[in-house]
């Protein structure tokens, strides 16, 4: 029985528990994988040795440059948000929410308004990518701080309120976050690069999602299941198995069962591929397949 590396080391890392997961919404200033900003529908995965050392330049340590830029700045750029910019915002949400109340994410509602005037912060930057990125991770940081609280079943005046809160108050740090930020590229891309070339050496590999490197700080496994907490897509779906029964077969270089799952996590719905990765030993276990 046979799994891709990919596949099997994304299986091997993640807890069972979180496998089931219901998808999240997007998120950002996740703690275990340094503070980066990925989204819901992100494509998260491990590469290593060459292909892993080539993904390792400036444009792809941004994202995970952005993240932790934006919580050292947070002191210096702590503005409170307008009274005026919520009253217009929380009009213009009140509306749409109301219209379908169950369909308002705080968070993506809240990122959506913020994000969409990312363009005009950045429109006279000498570094778009940088400025974007910076722009980005501002919005993240204040949308999720605010709505972290407000469940899907919360009011529309909790959900607006919290969405304007934040993408206000993003709005209003933009400039100093965008300033503050861009000080520390030069540094911080240095050393990310240098940890990613590390990282692509390990047996394990780096982690990358939507190719930008993720730092986990020597917390992979954390950062895996963080991640996987909040992703639509848990796996790298160059992966392949298939069970009938209690039998499994597979790609690679790994065993896997598909025996019952005794969890009230589990949807009934849930495809019985995925608990193959209740089979595995774990990180330890994997064994990836080297290029000869």
């Amino acid at each position: 029985m046979r799994l891709r590396p990919g596949f099997a080391v994304a299986l091997g890392l993640l807890p069972a528990a979180l496998l089931f997961a219901a998808p999240r919404t997007a998120h950002a200033g996740i703690e275990a994988c340094n503070n980066i900003d990925v989204k819901a529908n992100a494509q998260c995965k491990l590469e290593a040795e060459a292909a892993c050392t080539a993904q390792c330049t400036p444009v792809k340590v941004e994202a995970a440059c952005s993240g932790q830029l934006q919580t050292k700045c947070s002191g210096e750029c702590s503005a409170t948000a307008t009274a005026d910019c919520q009253a217009s915002c929380k009009g213009s949400c009140s509306g749409q929410c109301e219209s379908n109340p169950g369909s308002l994410d705080c968070s993506a509602n809240c990122k959506g308004s913020c994000e969409a005037d990312c363009s005009g912060q950045c429109s006279s930057s000498g570094n778009q990518s940088e400025c974007q990125a910076s722009c980005k991770a501002n919005c993240s940081a204040s949308c999720d701080a605010e709505c972290k609280g407000t469940p899907p079943s919360a009011s529309c005046d909790a959900k607006c309120e919290a969405s304007c809160k934040g993408s206000c108050t993003a709005e209003v740090n933009a400039k100093c976050q965008i300033d503050c930020q861009s000080k520390g590229y030069v540094e911080c891309k240095g050393r990310l690069e240098g940890g990613c070339k590390a990282q692509c050496q390990q047996p394990k590999g780096a982690l990358f999602c939507d190719g930008q490197y993720v730092d986990t700080g020597n917390n992979l496994e954390n950062c895996i299941a963080a991640l996987n907490a909040i992703l639509n897509v848990k796996v790298d779906a160059s992966g392949s198995a298939s069970c009938t029964g209690n039998e499994c077969s597979a790609e690679g270089e790994a065993s896997a069962s598909c025996g019952r799952v005794a969890s009230s996590d589990v949807p009934a719905s849930s495809p019985l591929w995925i608990a193959a990765g209740l089979g595995l030993a774990g990180a330890a276990a994997v064994r990836r397949r080297r290029n000869k």
